[in-house]
């Protein structure tokens, strides 16, 4: 045989398996709304390249708007479809699960995201500097706070604009986590989520030094929690020899079809399991922001500014929540009896600790990261039900608490003095004789995170506790209650500060927002009230959409 014989036999036969590789399926439709926010982000990049700076603020809100709307408009005609319920399925080659749980906690966080877009878009808090209006974000991300550079900056009346794509790339990471049906995917999207959160908490135009402070313990913090991630993502793969939930779950309860010599191996070693299954539920709570992967939270929630603050105290909430549910009812019913006590002790010292260290603050927006941190004791407890009334009631908890957070947050960008947001708790003193409007919303909202009747705080504590019961977590739900009049007391306090104290002649302005942040506080105020006072249509679909495909 010649030696180009033997070279020509070489190409033949490598070049005969990559005919086979097949064309990848992608079902375009099912994942338009994630589509539309990447396509929309983009664009949004290229406003930044090619757009003259004097337009870019109104192109970049618009493309943000029509994206938020559009994509949303696809949740509902998903679901419309039936592709919450009979349809169910996975998608792009079964890495994205197109379910009512996934539909519904899409729809929650593109409408978050757009309440949170007017707040991003506030230009009328501030005073004008050099004729120019300004938002809260720095004039020159790049500029050294303090400088000539950035003097320049502020003179010449930059904006950082960038904020609008990097919100698109972060709601793209979101409407992808809670979906992700395989490990790989669920990594990918918890990094495009959190790195655009990373920038924009250090972009704040006052108090720099601090915001970027937030930024940096942040993202080395959220480092940490994704090295524990991905190496719970190693031994699971380890485990079970492949990153799909579907095949996990099988292997885990011994169901799976075919077990190779390899497999067998690996299945009798509970030690990967247990102890990629803990890295991964590591990582989520940590998003979560549970006791005790929590103590960025505080830190990071009052320096970042206060606009970001909402939109992630918010939108970051439903999507880590809705990962962590799948992963604990797709990929590891078979290990329940082993995650349900750790859970237990999660969930109730994060009631606990959350409800009593909040008492201590004396800063608004750490209060309200504490209470935040409350919250997520009182949505586990949900979650650790293990029973379908346990999923459809942290849907109802998380739509819920995510419009009351950005409601006050929005509140607290308005009560401003010399130095920019007076989030000082002294200086809301007699703010209800003051601004009486502004003091009676935040009050509302207060009453609904201690979840007083009446409002969606309530609704959504009823509903959770009850599953809990349900579920066999009786004394579960009796420390959720005694959190709950623990953390009523610091919220009434603060209402008791505003109405029924004197006001201080140096105290805060309230300034007059645009109709964006009027929009987004009266959105806030007229969900905390229908979901209150009318809540069974919400949580009847919130029931309908509480099945998981797998």
């Amino acid at each position: 045989m010649s030696a180009t014989a033997a070279v020509h036999s070489l190409w033949t036969t490598a070049a005969d398996p990559i005919a086979k590789i097949d064309a990848p399926k992608i079902e375009y439709g099912q994942l338009a709304p994630t589509l539309i926010v990447v396509g929309a982000a983009l664009v949004g990049v290229l406003v930044e390249a090619f757009v003259p700076r004097k337009s870019r603020y109104y192109a970049q809100m618009f493309v943000s708007a029509v994206a938020l709307v559009a994509a949303f408009a696809a949740v509902v005609a998903l679901a419309a479809d039936g592709y919450a319920t009979t349809k169910a399925g996975i998608a792009a080659m079964g890495a994205i699960a197109v379910d009512g749980p996934a539909l519904f906690l899409q729809g929650t966080i593109l409408l978050t995201a757009l309440v949170g877009l007017f707040t991003f878009a506030e230009r009328r808090l501030d005073p004008e500097a050099h004729g120019n209006r300004v938002d809260s974000f720095a004039a020159q991300a790049a500029a050294v706070p303090g400088s000539d550079s950035e003097k320049r900056a502020v003179k010449a009346g930059f904006t950082t604009t960038e904020v609008f794509p990097l919100l698109l790339f972060a709601v793209a990471g979101m409407l992808v986590f809670p979906a992700a049906n395989d490990l790989l995917t669920l990594f990918v999207a918890l990094e495009v989520l959190s790195l655009p959160l990373y920038l924009l908490c250090a972009l704040a135009r006052r108090k720099r030094l601090m915001s970027q402070e937030a930024a940096v313990k942040y993202f080395l913090l959220g480092a940490f929690a994704s090295a524990f991630t991905l190496f719970g993502i190693a031994l699971l793969y380890g485990y079970a020899g492949s990153m799909s939930y579907a095949t996990i779950a099988q292997v885990v309860d011994g169901t799976v079809p075919e077990i190779t010599p390899a497999l067998a191996d690996t299945m009798g070693n509970d030690t990967l399991l247990l102890i990629g299954a803990a890295l991964l539920v590591m990582g989520l709570l940590f998003k979560v922001g549970a006791v005790p992967f929590h103590m960025w939270t505080p830190d990071v929630y009052q320096g970042a500014p206060t606009p970001v603050t909402g939109f992630m105290a918010a939108a970051t909430k439903v999507a880590a929540f809705g990962a962590l549910l799948r992963l604990l009812y797709v990929v590891l019913p078979g290990l329940r009896w082993d995650w349900r006590p750790v859970m237990w002790g999660v969930a109730i010292v994060t009631m606990l600790a959350g409800a009593i260290v909040a008492i201590t603050q004396t800063d608004i927006k750490r209060l309200l990261a504490y209470s935040s941190i409350a919250h997520a004791g009182f949505i586990l407890a949900g979650a650790i039900a293990a029973t379908p009334s346990g999923i459809s009631s942290v849907l109802f908890y998380l739509a819920a608490y995510s419009f009351v957070t950005i409601g006050a947050f929005a509140v607290v960008t308005l009560v401003r003095d010399a130095g920019g947001e007076a989030t000082h708790l002294s200086r809301w003193a007699g703010l209800g004789r003051r601004s009486p409007l502004v003091a009676a919303v935040f009050a509302v909202f207060l009453l609904a995170f201690a979840g007083i009747p009446l409002t969606s705080g309530f609704a959504g504590k009823f509903a959770v506790f009850k599953a809990a019961a349900e579920g066999g977590a009786t004394p579960l739900v009796v420390i959720g209650v005694i959190s709950s009049a623990v953390a009523a007391f610091f919220y009434i306090r603060v209402i008791v500060l505003m109405f029924f104290s004197e006001p201080r002649p140096e105290g805060p302005t309230v300034a007059v927002p645009s109709p964006l942040t009027m929009t987004a506080i009266a959105v806030g105020v007229a969900v905390t009230v229908v979901l209150g006072v009318a809540p069974q249509y919400f949580l009847d679909l919130a029931g309908d959409a509480g099945v998981f495909v797998r």
